[in-house]
């Protein structure tokens, strides 16, 4: 039997894991949530939540992935033979099947701002109008995506060391680039520091209980836990490399990302007198029409949207990582057929929340979009239950021992890791849900 593909490098892991969280969480959800919660307060909540809760959560996952060495249905089904802790596994393929099928919308999206950007120019008047004609246009929305999902596809099937980590190791190295280039033509703009003081200098009268749940919430998205996905990576890691390092390393990815998409929205924004708090149309409706009023805007716009659509992609082909690799198990002569098979398959459970916002708009499930329930049924239901299943997992079914030997840390912060998969995150992942419910039901 072929033995099972490895990473070449821990560097290697590292950016394909960070590139695995690092999508529009954090360049598209991130801005407009730290924009309409506060700012500064915001921030500081969602780094608290990283690394108190979020960063336990993701290196169980990556505990679990490691000791299986297989993907994750099978990974739990080693860990745990007589009961059904496998569910887990297929929970989390399960959502990542949804979530892509719905991702790669968005992901045509950016393709779309990217050709017209690169081809016509963006400099028109209403940008609102723009974004709302493209989502509604059932020819250009599938093409789009249809093109999405074939550089997912074309990217997963070449495996792990040929396709997810070749592509993951110049594709996040230029994502950073490419944010320190927007923030520092951003950070030049008359009237900039307004936004950087909006990001950093703390307003206490906006720390409230909904900040707190939002950016609690948004810290555990943030990092892609729930679906198994640092799960299956964690799988091809070998014995030697060190888990607590390569979590942190990838947390603290994340944040500074994160940090860098405020610094290039919020000083831009304040500039040019728009509001922070302009919601999720901040990226594909106010960016383009500041990047209009500054000179070479549409060059700067380029690079915005290529730079979105590394952040998408690094996270698409995660999600189809774990598909193939449920699919294949051990056969790796299959992942090429499994790649198109799954991929074709995604695109087309994709097709009606692509038409959610055109020929389908007046379709509803439970009162939402087709495509906003899918995004609910994963980000609200899907990944919580999933986070929670896998950190009691960790913390009640592990053994002491066999966590510790896995983690080689300090027995300190192994002990206090243990106490926050074992209880924090339990209990603060429990919190999400109740409110999400009563949300739901006022």
């Amino acid at each position: 039997m072929k033995q099972r593909d490895q990473w070449t490098s821990k560097i290697g892991f590292i950016l394909a894991a960070a590139g695995s969280a690092i999508g529009l969480g954090a360049i598209w959800k991130f801005p407009y949530m730290a924009g309409t919660n506060g700012g500064s307060i915001f921030v500081i909540l969602f780094i608290i939540s990283t690394f108190a809760i979020a960063l336990p959560i993701l290196l169980a996952e990556f505990v679990i992935g490691r000791m299986g060495q297989a993907d994750a249905i099978t990974s739990l089904k080693k860990l745990a033979p007589k009961r059904l802790w496998h569910l887990t596994g297929w929970l989390g393929l399960t959502m990542s099947f949804i979530i892509l099928s719905f991702y790669s919308v968005v992901g045509g999206w950016i393709l779309s701002y990217l050709a017209r950007a690169l081809f016509f120019g963006l400099n028109i008047s209403d940008h609102n109008g723009l974004f709302n004609s493209i989502i509604a246009n059932p020819f250009e929305v599938l093409m789009a995506q249809a093109v999405f999902m074939l550089l997912t596809i074309w990217i997963v099937q070449s495996g792990i060391r040929g396709g997810i980590e070749r592509v993951s190791r110049w594709m996040m190295p230029l994502l950073f680039v490419f944010f320190v280039v927007l923030a520092i033509r951003s950070l030049t703009l008359d009237g900039a520091m307004e936004g950087v003081r909006f990001l950093f200098v703390p307003d206490w009268s906006q720390l409230t209980g909904s900040t707190v749940l939002v950016a609690l919430g948004q810290a555990f998205f943030s990092l892609s836990v729930g679906v198994t996905a640092m799960m299956t990576y964690a799988s091809y890691l070998p014995k030697e490399e060190r888990l607590g390092q390569s979590a942190f390393n990838v947390a603290v990815l994340n944040i500074v990302i994160s940090i860098l998409a405020g610094l290039v929205i919020f000083p831009a924004v304040f500039a040019l007198g728009q509001s922070p708090a302009e919601g999720p149309g901040l990226i594909f409706v106010i960016l383009p029409a500041i990047f209009n009023q500054i000179p070479f805007g549409n060059v700067f716009m380029i690079v915005f949207f290529i730079l979105m659509l590394f952040a998408t992609i690094t996270s698409s082909i995660a999600m189809l990582e774990i598909v193939v690799s449920s699919g294949i198990r051990t056969k790796h002569e299959r992942r090429k057929p499994a790649s198109w098979i799954f991929g074709l398959l995604i695109f087309i459970v994709g097709i009606p929340s692509a038409l959610s916002f055109g020929i389908l708009k007046d379709t509803h499930i439970f009162g939402m979009s087709i495509f906003d329930f899918a995004d609910t049924l994963t980000n609200s239901i899907g990944m919580p239950l999933g986070a929670l299943l896998v950190s009691i997992f960790a913390g009640f079914v592990l053994t002491k021992s066999q966590t510790d030997e896995e983690l080689s840390m300090q027995p300190w912060l192994n002990t206090l890791w243990k106490f926050l998969v074992r209880y924090l995150a339990p209990v603060a992942i429990i919190i999400i849900f109740i409110v999400w419910i009563l949300e739901m039901t006022a």
